[in-house]
C-alpha cells in the first residue's frame, strides 16, 4: 500500500524568497497546495505564511485580494498556523515601516524598528539565542542552539500579548521571538534558514502528534552570535563548465602554460559541503557577471534553485545584478534581474559597481533619484536582502591632506615607508579604480538603501596573511549596518582577530574552506 500523500496549505503572495521554505517543507515529506483564493485558507488543515518583503506592501495585497479576512478567521478559530518573519509582525495592531500601516489586529501591541543609536547594527542579521518561556511544542528542540534572524523590525513584549509571546530574544531590547496560542504559532526568525535545528521547528508543526523524545528547551538567552561565511566564485571555464575559483589579488587562472581558470570543484557539491562543515551562511559571486547578460546567465540560477533543495542557511549571490538592454532591445531593470535570483533561491543579493556609480551619483547631486539598482531592490525587497560589496585597493599617501577622501594612519607603512593611505574603490573586477574611497562609498550606500556590506581588499586577496583590519576598523566604525570582514584569511587566528579588533559582524573566506584547511 503506498503511504498516504500529506499536504500543507502555503500561502505565497510573491514577494521575496520562499523557495527555501518549499525545499525546506518537502524535505520533510509534505506535498504543497499554494492558496489562491481566501477559500483556500478556510479550507486548510494546516496553513504556512512565510511573509517576505515589506509590512505595507503585504498587507495591500492581504486586503485586495480578500485574504487578510479569511486569514483573521482562520486564526480565530484556531486551526493550525504557522507565520514566518512578516507572517508573525503582519498578527499585530500596526507597522511603523513606512507607515504607520494598520495590520491584521489579531495581538495587541506594534511593530517599530530597532534602535540604532545604542551601537546595535540594523539590519539584525544573524544566529542569535532564545530565552524560551512556556511550552511553544514547536520550539522544543531548540535548547541552547541559534536560530538565524534577518530583520530591521520587530515586535515588543508587553502587558497587552504576553498571554502570546512564547519566547524572546534579546538584540540592544528584548523583543518577540515567537508566539503561541493553541494551535497557532508564529516565529520571527527563519527555521527554513536556521539549519537542523529550524527544520525541527518545521517538524513539530508538520508532525504535532509524532512521539519525538522532548528536549529541554530552557536555554540561557546569549548575544548575536558572529557568522563565518563560505565564499564560492563561480565563473565559466573555458570549456564551458560553471566551477568554483578562487583569485589571488583577483588573477584566477593558473600560472601555468596552458593558463587556464582555477578549477576548485563544483559549485551545488561544494555549497552542500560547506552546510556539512557548519558555514552559517554560503554566498556565491558570479565573476563572469559583469561580462554576461544576467538574464541568460541561466547555469548560475540553476546553482541556486539546486543548492537550496538541501542548504537550510541563507544564500546571497553576486555579480551581474544591473539593467540591461538585450540584443533585440528589450530593457531589463535590475530589479527584474534580482527577483529571477529570489525566485530561484537567493536570500540576498549583492552589488557591486552599480553600487559604486549610484554612490559617486548621489554624493555628486545629493539627490536619491530612487531609480539605482540598490534603491529599487531594497525598496521591494527591504535592506536586509541587498548587500554592497566593495573592493578597494590600498593607496599609501605621505599625508592625509595630500587626498580628499578618507585616509588613515595604516599599521604597516608603505614601500616608500608611507604611513598613511586612503582605499580607492574598483570596478569591474578590480580592474578600474574610480574616484571616490571605501569610507565614502560605505556612508553613501547604507543611506541609499544597504542592509550589510561586503568588504573585500584586493592588498590581501588570496595572500592568507590575515584580514586588512586598519580598512575593517574604519568601515566598520563608519556605518551602523553590519560589515562583513573579506579577503585575506588563512588561518583560523584570523578569524577571531577580525572579531576581536574590529566592530565586524560576519568574516567571510573562499581559499582556506576550499583547501579544508578549516572544517
Amino acid at each position: 500500500m503506498s503511504k498516504p500523500v500529506l499536504f500543507v496549505t502555503l500561502l505565497d503572495y510573491g514577494a521575496g524568497n520562499v523557495r527555501s521554505v518549499r525545499n525546506a517543507i518537502r524535505h520533510l515529506g509534505f506535498d504543497i497546495k499554494d492558496v489562491q483564493s481566501p477559500e483556500d485558507i478556510l479550507n486548510a488543515n494546516r496553513l504556512i505564511f512565510p511573509g517576505v518583503g515589506a509590512f505595507a506592501a503585504a498587507m495591500d495585497v492581504l486586503n485586495k485580494t480578500g485574504m487578510a479576512e479569511a486569514l483573521c478567521a482562520y486564526i480565530e478559530n484556531d486551526r493550525p498556523f504557522l507565520g514566518i518573519c512578516l507572517g508573525l509582525q503582519l498578527l499585530f495592531e500596526s507597522s511603523e515601516e513606512n507607515g504607520p500601516v494598520n495590520g491584521l489586529g489579531l495581538i495587541p501591541g506594534g511593530v517599530g524598528r530597532f534602535d540604532s543609536s545604542n551601537g546595535f547594527r540594523v539590519p539584525h542579521i544573524g544566529w542569535n539565542a532564545l530565552q524560551v518561556y512556556k511550552d511553544s511544542d514547536i520550539l522544543d528542540d531548540i535548547g541552547n542552539h541559534h536560530v538565524y534572524f534577518v530583520h530591521s523590525y520587530r515586535a515588543m513584549p508587553s502587558n497587552d500579548n504576553k498571554e502570546w509571546v512564547s519566547s524572546t530574544c534579546n538584540y540592544g531590547d528584548k523583543f518577540i521571538a515567537s508566539i503561541r496560542r493553541g494551535n497557532v504559532h508564529a516565529v520571527q526568525f527563519h527555521p527554513e534558514k536556521s539549519g537542523d535545528v529550524g527544520l525541527s521547528v518545521l517538524r513539530r508543526f508538520l508532525y504535532p502528534k509524532s512521539h519525538v523524545t522532548k528536549k529541554p528547551t530552557q536555554g540561557k538567552a546569549s548575544t548575536l552570535a558572529k557568522r563565518v561565511i563560505a565564499c564560492l566564485d563561480v565563473r565559466t571555464n573555458d570549456k564551458g563548465d560553471l566551477v568554483v575559483t578562487k583569485g589571488d589579488q583577483y588573477d584566477v587562472r593558473e600560472h601555468t602554460k596552458e593558463n587556464e581558470v582555477r578549477n576548485l570543484g563544483k559549485p551545488v557539491e561544494l555549497a552542500g559541503q560547506y552546510y556539512k562543515d557548519g558555514a552559517d551562511e554560503v554566498s556565491f559571486l558570479n565573476i563572469t557577471g559583469f561580462r554576461d547578460f544576467p538574464l541568460g546567465d541561466l547555469p548560475m540560477l540553476k546553482v541556486l534553485r539546486y543548492t537550496s533543495e538541501n542548504v537550510f542557511v541563507p544564500l546571497t549571490v553576486g555579480g551581474g545584478i544591473r539593467d540591461f538592454t538585450d540584443a533585440n532591445g528589450r530593457y531589463y531593470s535590475s530589479l527584474e534581474v534580482a527577483s529571477e535570483y529570489f525566485r530561484s533561491g537567493a536570500d540576498k543579493i549583492s552589488i557591486g559597481s552599480d553600487a559604486v556609480y549610484a554612490a559617486e551619483e548621489y554624493l555628486k547631486t545629493g539627490v536619491k533619484t530612487g531609480k539605482s539598482s540598490l534603491e529599487q531592490i531594497s525598496r521591494v525587497y527591504g535592506n536586509q536582502a541587498v548587500v554592497v560589496s566593495i573592493d578597494p585597493r590600498r593607496v599609501y599617501i605621505n599625508s592625509p591632506n595630500d587626498v580628499e577622501f578618507k585616509a588613515i594612519r595604516v599599521t604597516n607603512p608603505g614601500p616608500k615607508g608611507e604611513e598613511y593611505a586612503w582605499y580607492q574603490c574598483t570596478v569591474n573586477g578590480g580592474r578600474e579604480g574610480r574616484p571616490i574611497g571605501a569610507y565614502e562609498l560605505a556612508k553613501a550606500v547604507e543611506e541609499l538603501g544597504a542592509g550589510e556590506i561586503l568588504l573585500n581588499c584586493i592588498d590581501c586577496d588570496g595572500q592568507g596573511k590575515g584580514y586588512d583590519l586598519d580598512l575593517i576598523k574604519l568601515i566598520s566604525d563608519a556605518v551602523s549596518i553590519p560589515v562583513i570582514a573579506s579577503s585575506g584569511a588563512g588561518a583560523v587566528e584570523h578569524f577571531s582577530e577580525v572579531f576581536r579588533k574590529t566592530n565586524a559582524s560576519a568574516s567571510l573566506a573562499a581559499g582556506i574552506f576550499h583547501r579544508k584547511e578549516v572544517i
